[in-house]
């Protein structure tokens, strides 16, 4: 198994760890139980464990790629960008997730609001890590690239510009 590997692997992590974790955090609260909010902050502990992997194996993930044909560096680009924020919301989780499971432990009066917090950050997490994943599948799967980057006559080093009129003066 190659870094390549463990990236594929484990960006998958994040997106379904925080999105089974809401469900059982919405069961704790819903329930009142201390083991299933404990239960679920375990999850989002190991999402995030799996977000911090998942981002330090990506510039491996990307070295492999970037030169193979149909690969653009645009799409990389974007992933790459997009997936500084998940991390950072990931962190939030899991530092979150282990304050909410100590205050839950200790049987805190703060634990029960607190399990609305983290499971808002847990959605919000859930919400950017989809939207990174979804990104990082346009780097190989062609049929996610969104119309402006795609087509016949788009090569792997072109990307869309926003300055495209500006490119197009100088040209003149």
């Amino acid at each position: 198994m190659n870094q390549t590997h463990l990236h594929l692997m484990m960006v998958h992590l994040p997106i379904f760890g925080s999105m089974i974790g809401a469900f059982v955090l919405i069961q704790g609260i819903w329930s009142k139980s201390d083991t299933v909010k404990m239960a679920s902050y375990s999850v989002f502990i190991l999402s995030c464990l799996g977000a911090i992997i998942a981002y330090l194996s990506g510039e491996s993930a990307e070295k492999s790629v970037e030169d193979l044909p149909g690969v653009l560096e645009y799409t990389i680009h974007r992933h790459e960008e997009f997936a500084t924020y998940a991390l950072a919301v990931f962190a939030v989780l899991g530092l979150a997730s282990i304050v909410g499971f100590f205050l839950t432990m200790g049987k805190s009066s703060m634990a029960r609001m607190y399990s609305y917090m983290v499971l808002l950050i847990a959605l919000v997490s859930f919400g950017i890590s989809s939207r990174t994943g979804y990104l990082g599948g346009q780097i190989r799967h062609t049929e996610l690239h969104d119309a402006k980057i795609s087509g016949p006559n788009i090569s792997p080093n072109d990307a869309p510009s926003s300055n495209s009129d500006e490119q197009e003066e100088e040209e003149d």
